[in-house]
């Protein structure tokens, strides 16, 4: 018998997680979603080139059918994008998008959520990177062990262990292709330098992606289609998950419907969920006993916002919203040029750098990517040549570019805001976003990447400095932050169970409640702390 019935709102990483968690802990589980389906992979079994040869129309596979893949040159290049068959994950709806300042927010209403997208990167935050918040290392490890047990996730007690506690369920490590295996071989040879010069470490990355076959799912076979989807299930996605929960009993899925806002009751308790259908706009409406937001912080912020809109209180504005800063450095490994590249590897980061920095909290994340078989166009386009050298050149590079992604934490500020606007025409409110950097950003960036430089070169690459690029703010998708989780505080907190001091019947899952945001990708502590909520409140 059902110990009683939470509403979720949302599909992605910490829903999944915690709808499961509750299921397991015997209550029932009804989860509401826009829920836009993924394409069916197209030839599962074969490698990216067999693509090439094996479709019909690759072209159109691969950048489009209005070449809409292609990164055009420009002032703010990006060096890669998302291919066509994941455009569904960032198609929007009727109402109007964010209204943003100094930051770029990606939404997403597919099933599974933004991280549909992810790269599987996973890696647990320790206590030095926890401090402020309400909890610890200890209170997350059980379920970091438990997600970890779900999914299953790769990698290496290695040098980058001193930044990544010990959880259970950890799988040997993918093989890594040969330009990895070149800088993992000359950093040992290196070690002693970069870790007393730079305090710099390189190891394995922890993946969630199967090295071995997993809870029905292969292990990964390396046909180079990461950035196209995993055809094959071997590196998860909360859709995996949210396929697992549609077979257990008690669990409930409505896709098709945008949420609005909830209403409360007299004594403050929510008890109705307004709701629009996607297809027609008819509004729909659902009892709550119990509701657990996780539709993303900016669009459980919306949702949050909008429901205080509705009752008549003065317009809230919620601060203290965060991203992870990213600096992309493409380098030269020297001695991979003129070789062979491996299309069949394993495509995104599969080592990782670890940097310290004057505090634990401090230290920066660096995840390294050989180039394979992504696309290569916004590469060919930036170098110095006329087109015919540019390709001539790459086909002699290719197997020697990689890239180094540099994340930075961030921290809560008052002037990094959410609030809603109504507009003149009477429709839904709209979500206005802004970000102002802290004045010491440049200084830390500049040093860093000069670090970085130099540690590549150490390494025996080669970073062009022209071709460093700062991605805007919103650009990592990691977003956090806005009603932290704290001991004790106002309606605008959580506690550190998270449930909104708002509404009796409130609890937010997601990004929302961080009270800082390490370096570190947070796709694994949000499924962790999903799940550590479910466990202590819905036990």
């Amino acid at each position: 018998m059902s110990k009683g019935e939470v509403t979720v709102i949302g599909s992605g990483a910490s829903s999944v997680h915690f709808a499961r968690t509750a299921l397991e802990n015997g209550w029932s589980v009804v989860m509401l979603d826009v829920g836009r389906r993924k394409p069916a992979a197209v030839l599962p079994d074969a490698d990216l080139n067999g693509l090439k040869t094996g479709l019909e129309d690759p072209a159109r596979y691969f950048l489009g059918e209005d070449y809409g893949s292609l990164i055009l040159p420009s002032d703010q290049d990006e060096y890669y994008g998302f291919p066509p068959n994941k455009a569904y994950i960032f198609d929007g709806i009727d109402d109007p998008p964010p209204r943003a300042t100094g930051f770029k927010p990606l939404i997403s209403f597919a099933e599974g959520g933004l991280a549909e997208a992810w790269t599987g990167g996973s890696y647990p935050f320790h206590d030095g990177e926890l401090e402020g918040w309400p909890i610890c290392f200890d209170d997350l490890s059980p379920a970091y062990d438990r997600v970890a047990q779900r999914i299953g996730i790769t990698g290496e007690d290695d040098d980058l262990g001193k930044f990544y506690p010990r959880h259970a369920g950890l799988m040997p490590p993918l093989e890594l292709d040969a330009h990895a295996r070149l800088l993992l071989d000359r950093y040992s040879r290196k070690r002693e330098l970069l870790n007393k010069r730079f305090g710099c470490y390189l190891g394995h990355a922890r993946l969630a992606v199967l090295s071995r076959a997993h809870a029905g799912r292969p292990a990964c076979d390396y046909l180079g289609r990461c950035l196209w989807g995993c055809p094959r299930g071997s590196l998860w996605v909360p859709s995996i998950g949210l396929e697992e929960l549609r077979a257990q009993p008690g669990f409930t899925y409505v896709p098709g419907v945008t949420v609005r806002h909830f209403e409360v009751d007299d004594g403050g308790r929510v008890h109705r969920i307004v709701a629009v259908e996607t297809s027609s706009g008819q509004e729909r409406s659902f009892p709550v006993e119990r509701l657990a937001l996780g539709a993303g912080a900016l669009m459980s912020a919306h949702i949050l916002l909008a429901s205080w809109l509705r009752a008549g209180k003065a317009t809230p504005v919620l601060d203290g919203l965060m991203d992870n800063r990213q600096v992309l450095m493409p380098f030269v490994n020297l001695g991979m040029v003129a070789s062979q590249f491996e299309a069949k590897s394993y495509q995104y980061h599969q080592l990782a750098f670890g940097l310290e920095g004057d505090t634990p909290f401090d230290y920066v994340h660096g995840l390294v990517t050989t180039l394979k078989t992504a696309l290569i166009h916004p590469l060919v386009q930036s170098l110095p040549f006329d087109l015919l050298t540019s390709l001539r050149t790459f086909r002699d590079l290719h197997a020697a570019l990689g890239l180094l992604n540099v994340n930075f934490p961030d921290t809560r500020r008052p002037n990094n805001t959410l609030s809603m606007e109504k507009l003149d025409d009477g429709g839904p409110p709209r979500l206005v976003v802004r970000y102002q950097p802290e004045p010491q950003e440049p200084k830390r960036i500049e040093r860093v990447v000069r670090n970085f430089r130099r540690i590549l070169r150490a390494l025996g690459c080669l970073a062009p400095k022209k071709m460093t690029h700062l991605r805007p703010m919103g650009a990592s998708v990691h977003y956090a932050g806005a009603v932290p989780m704290v001991e004790t505080g106002g309606e605008r907190t959580s506690t550190p169970t998270g449930r909104a001091r708002a509404f009796e019947n409130l609890w937010l899952i997601d990004g929302l409640t961080f009270p800082s945001l390490p370096a570190k990708n947070l796709t694994f502590t949000l499924m962790a702390n999903a799940t550590r909520i479910a466990d202590l409140e819905f036990d």
